[in-house]
């Protein structure tokens, strides 16, 4: 092993340890903290897109440790943070995904922390304290769902597929998306719908979606999830030829995969 893959294991395993470290503290802030009185602090793209005291705290948690612990770091969070930094490494955090689930008292939110060196992710954490679970992954080295390691589903027939989709919070944009899952229901098993992106990613790692799509996700939607689901075996892309990304991201097991792209190109899933 020469001095520069030596330096970079060294690397992934201390950014791994820092992941795992703020997610699980602001993840046990995020529990064990949520008034019951629970408000929205903020809107963003339209009313319905909140933001909530909570969400600001955790960002603030998290992007304090990893202030204290690697200051030479670049931050990108969802709630504002966003530090160049001069290191290469780049955070990119989202304190709470899923935080109208979070605002409704509802368990399917997670913490969501990822780390990139020179713009390739290296390390992806997703902590989802009400399911008592963190998905985690290293590149090159796979995903695990707490200790044990996370594979994707062998891929179905078409029809047999799970789905997991999202959808934005601009009215347009939903009808445009509902439109595309009125056409796509019939065609496979079923389609879920969840609220979160970093945990639907993660469960087509775990196999408990067999595809996940959404348009009008953000990195820090995305980023962590994305390689947890591709060290799981996922392919994942956006239209044919694309990275995965605001215009589209799609993660489904190598044989579903080109199959659900090509329909959803067909079906115009990336644009309004």
């Amino acid at each position: 092993m020469t001095d520069q893959s030596e330096h970079l294991d060294h690397l992934k395993a201390e950014l791994l340890e820092i992941a795992l470290d703020a997610a699980a503290r602001a993840g046990a802030f995020l529990r064990d903290g949520r008034p019951d009185d629970l408000g929205v602090a903020a809107t963003k793209s339209s009313a319905v897109d909140v933001v909530t005291e909570m969400d600001i705290a955790s960002e603030k948690l998290i992007t304090g440790l990893l202030a204290d612990r690697r200051p030479d770091d670049g931050v990108l969070g969802e709630e504002g943070a966003d530090v160049e930094g001069t290191s290469g490494v780049q955070w990119v955090i989202d304190p709470i995904d899923g935080t109208v689930n979070y605002l409704y008292g509802l368990p399917s939110w997670a913490v969501s922390i990822a780390a990139r060196k020179d713009g390739e992710t290296l390390v992806g954490v997703v902590h989802a304290p009400m399911r008592g679970e963190t998905y985690s992954a290293v590149l090159g080295q796979g995903a695990f769902v707490n200790d044990l390691p996370a594979r994707v589903r062998p891929a179905p027939a078409f029809g047999l597929a799970l789905v997991g989709t999202g959808f934005g919070y601009l009215a347009e944009r939903r009808a445009r998306q509902a439109e595309v899952v009125r056409q796509l229901v019939p065609e496979v098993r079923d389609i879920r719908r969840g609220g979160s992106a970093a945990i639907d990613l993660c469960d087509v790692a775990a196999g408990r979606l067999d595809a996940y799509y959404e348009r009008g996700l953000n990195p820090w939607d995305y980023a962590a999830g994305d390689l947890i689901a591709r060290e799981a075996g996922a392919l994942t892309g956006g239209r044919p030829g694309e990275p995965l990304s605001t215009d589209l991201t799609i993660a489904a097991p190598p044989g579903l995969f080109e199959a659900l792209q090509t329909r959803l190109e067909d079906l115009g899933a990336w644009h309004d």
